[in-house]
């Protein structure tokens, strides 16, 4: 038998790290929920990004857990300091303890906990854990998104005609939707927005400008592996783990109205 492409090769998912991750975020999880609706010590960084006690108490949590088990491999996260050696590791962890941060200090349900391992510059396994409702998505490259279990698979079609659209205002309006189309309400965690599609609560989810690495890359498998595209508005792939971990305006759909989309926008910039 021939040996398996380096595609292959480069993306197996060891068992181990599967189980591994689904019990980490379950637990991260349950501390967040813990944790919610308390008072929490809260403080900014940068120019206007919330980080509260129970931002670094989770992502302590999640860092422990798995990098006690996979001590080599890197580490990448919204609430540690980024340590650029990353670079230089075939397999890194890609970490948003806390993901609607704002959503979570307000006590609101729609944030999250989302965890990707990311091979070269592609994930190849994500969680992303709501605590509130309990929904726990999982995907592993090749093999498919499920929702506490059940396979995923996201919305077919190509037209804008009744379609659910999520994401900031200004960008709906780019898209001149016809009137049949739903614009929902704004999900705090961008994780959790680009996820619905993968589920079909949301057929097109878009992301304004500097989002980064940790909010995107478990998204960005479990849309993919239930039969949905995410890319930049003209298509290009989304590349993680590179020094620069900030990217453009994005946007989630099924595959066929992804391309639709792309198009609109590349005749219509």
């Amino acid at each position: 038998m021939p040996d398996a492409s380096p595609d292959t090769k480069h993306s197996a998912v060891a068992p181990q790290d599967a189980a591994l991750l689904a019990d980490t975020v379950r637990e991260a999880g349950a501390l967040a929920l813990s944790m919610f609706r308390t008072e929490l010590k809260t403080w900014t960084k940068g120019a206007s990004s919330p980080v509260s006690e129970a931002d670094i108490a989770v992502d302590e949590l999640i860092r422990a857990r798995l990098q006690a088990a996979t001590p080599h491999y890197g580490w990448l996260s919204e609430e540690s300091a980024d340590d650029l050696t990353r670079l230089d590791k075939d397999r890194v962890w890609i970490v948003d303890p806390i993901d609607g941060t704002r959503a979570y200090l307000a006590g609101r349900e729609d944030w999250c906990v989302s965890v990707a391992l990311v091979a070269g510059s592609k994930p190849v396994l994500a969680a992303v854990f709501a605590p509130v409702s309990g929904e726990l998505f999982l995907a592993a490259r090749h093999a498919g998104a499920t929702l506490n279990g059940a396979a995923l698979r996201a919305s077919p079609g190509t037209t804008m005609e009744g379609a659910k659209v999520a994401g900031p205002k200004p960008l709906i309006e780019r898209l001149a939707l016809p009137t049949s189309a739903q614009i929902l309400p704004r999900i705090g965690s961008l994780a959790l927005r680009l996820c619905r599609v993968a589920d079909r609560q949301v057929d097109v989810a878009l992301a304004g400008g500097q989002s980064r690495d940790w909010d995107l890359a478990a998204a960005d498998l479990i849309v993919h592996e239930a039969g949905g595209t995410m890319t930049t508005l003209t298509g290009e792939t989304i590349v993680y783990n590179r020094p620069e971990v900030t990217h453009g305006v994005l946007v989630a759909a099924g595959s066929d109205r992804h391309a639709r989309i792309v198009e609109y926008f590349r005749v219509s910039p």
